[in-house]
């Protein structure tokens, strides 16, 4: 017999099931320590870490450097440059793509695993195929200089340019499942009804659909711009990464592991955290103002 029991007392079980503490509840636990080990951690350490400057100067001396160096500050802005029109981009585009596909049609699934193609690629072939295809010598500008369009290669990578379609080439499959997910949530219902009402398709899209799908929306623009501020392969391989593409996340790379400052590495990698954490802010604020309702989903 137990303690508890001997004493008259319920068993443990039973006094954290009444803090709400129960066997699903402990289901979590695997996942709040590997939240713990591979972020909380790693973020905590960086962050002490970006606070002890390998020449002194006081702890905030690595952020002064950075904020006063045009050539570091101005990273920020290059990857802002390339970071948010890709997330709008992909989120715009993933719209009516999903609208088409939402419905059951023949070859459905063969579209969608097209669609869905580009993740498997990774960086480094989605690069390979952009630098064969719109080189200089790829089949792109051969066609246009065969039949007579140009006379001189248009320069499409090693560029912003090259940087912003690989982008959008591997974030467009997130953003399209995301916004499937969000789009096959709403109950058709809803649509049908409107419909009923004398609503046509445009008036039932403006007033019905994207009000229900707005926030689902602020969501994939957030997760599809995290992604693409933390460019770094696609900078190095298709852009100028000295240049038009010196992203943000260049820099940290070089000053932690060409110059082994890691303080500063470790600076440079939460300024790159603060900004995205602010643009996410002001996206989930705008999500707020938005409908608050339910989707209308159907499980």
């Amino acid at each position: 017999m137990s303690a508890d029991a001997r004493e008259g007392r319920p068993a443990l079980r039973h006094r954290l099931a009444e803090r709400g503490v129960d066997r699903t509840t402990m289901l979590v636990l695997p996942g709040v320590a590997f939240l713990l080990v591979l972020f909380c951690y790693p973020f905590v350490y960086g962050l002490q870490l970006s606070f002890q400057p390998a020449e002194g100067g006081g702890p905030f001396a690595n952020y002064r450097t950075f904020f006063e160096d045009p050539y570091l500050r101005e990273t920020i802005w290059l990857t802002l440059r390339l970071a948010v029109p890709a997330a709008l981009i992909n989120c715009l585009a993933a719209v009516p793509v999903a609208f088409r596909t939402r419905g059951v049609f023949r070859g459905r699934r063969l579209v969608m695993t097209l669609l869905v193609m580009p993740i498997t690629l990774g960086t480094v072939l989605t690069a390979q195929g952009l630098l064969g295809y719109l080189g200089a010598n790829g089949w792109f500008n051969k066609i246009l200089t065969g039949i007579g369009i140009i006379d001189q290669p248009l320069g499409l990578v090693h560029n912003y340019w090259g940087v912003l379609a690989s982008l959008v080439i591997s974030g467009f499959p997130f953003s399209y499942l995301l916004t499937l997910s969000y789009l096959t949530g709403i109950d058709p219902s809803l649509e049908r009804a409107a419909a009923t009402l004398g609503a046509s398709r445009r008036q039932r899209f403006r007033h019905v659909l994207l009000p229900l799908l707005a926030p689902g929306l602020a969501i994939t623009f957030c997760l599809s711009f995290v992604l693409a501020f933390a460019v770094f392969p696609s900078a190095q391989l298709v852009g100028d990464p000295r240049g038009s593409t010196h992203v943000i996340s260049i820099e940290a790379y070089e000053a932690a592991f060409q110059q082994f400052d890691y303080p500063m590495g470790s600076a440079i990698a939460m300024i790159m955290a603060a900004v995205m954490l602010v643009v996410v802010a002001l996206v989930l604020t705008w999500r707020s103002l938005l409908y608050r309702g339910a989707t209308g989903g159907k499980g």
